[in-house]
């Protein structure tokens, strides 16, 4: 927290507010409004992810381009989302991250109590189910028609605990070095690279590994490798907190673990 100084003749401004945690909630906002804007952000990612892969496939035939363009509009499409309704409800987009910032709040840290938890996680995975069939709408494929891309082999559940642990220690390691200014461009990027450099094309997000289910299209998932796929991102999250809680220790903690 920072501290005005005072100026010749004048009381010192009163304290700045803290800075929120990764994702936090703005305290003005009110539950409905956050919720709403959690549902209409996972809604709207889940509908670039899935229309981009469709709109890439009738394009070509080439997987490496079909790749390249589904990466490239989630890129944007989440660095602009995370922009535009940050400031509501955090733009967290992702159970994963919500109960990460649970679990940090328990701890005595900044983050979202349970009845935003029982809020958030809901509206997360509504959103992603109408994302999903809004996409094939508006490709005119069936508006819910069930995965056969099955994704249940070790490597992939190895790359969703790689992918969900980068991107919990990218967004708590923003939040603990008061660089969440830079959450945008830094999220998106880092999704965006790992599409490319995890297995599993890099879901990281409960809530989107359900919502592709509902889609038999090129970024589609079977029903039944979502249990695995869900399992192995709360591993990476928890792994993720590990890691944030080593690399960003502070000096505080760091003596306390000395004398223990």
């Amino acid at each position: 927290m920072s501290v005005t100084e005072e100026t010749a003749g004048q009381p010192a401004a009163p304290a700045a507010e803290p800075r929120p945690a990764p994702g936090a909630t703005p305290p003005s906002a009110p539950l409905l409004a956050r919720a709403a804007a959690e549902l209409v952000g996972t809604a709207a990612l889940v509908a670039v992810v899935v229309g981009s892969g469709i709109q890439a496939t009738e394009l070509t035939r080439d997987v490496g381009v079909q790749l390249l363009a589904n990466s490239l509009a989630t890129v944007f499409g989440l660095g602009v989302l995370i922009t535009l309704l940050g400031p509501v409800s955090g733009a967290h987009f992702n159970p994963a991250v919500t109960l990460a910032e649970w679990w940090t709040a328990r701890r005595g840290g900044p983050g979202v109590g349970a009845r935003e938890v029982a809020v958030y996680v809901p509206a997360q995975t509504v959103g992603a189910i109408a994302g999903a069939v809004l996409a094939n709408a508006m490709f005119g494929e069936p508006l819910v028609a069930w995965s056969a891309h099955d994704r249940s082999a070790g490597q992939l559940l190895l790359g969703e605990v790689v992918a969900t642990a980068g991107l919990i220690l990218l967004i708590f390691g923003l939040a603990r070095t008061d660089r969440l200014r830079f959450a945008p461009a830094a999220v998106a990027s880092y999704i965006g690279a790992a599409y490319w450099f995890t297995s599993s094309t890099s879901f990281a997000n409960p809530a989107v590994t359900v919502g592709r289910a509902f889609t038999d299209t090129f970024a589609g998932i079977a029903p039944g490798s979502v249990p695995g796929f869900i399992g192995m991102q709360l591993v990476g999250a928890a792994a993720g907190l590990a890691l944030v809680s080593v690399v960003f220790m502070t000096a505080k903690t760091a003596k306390t673990a000395k004398t223990a």
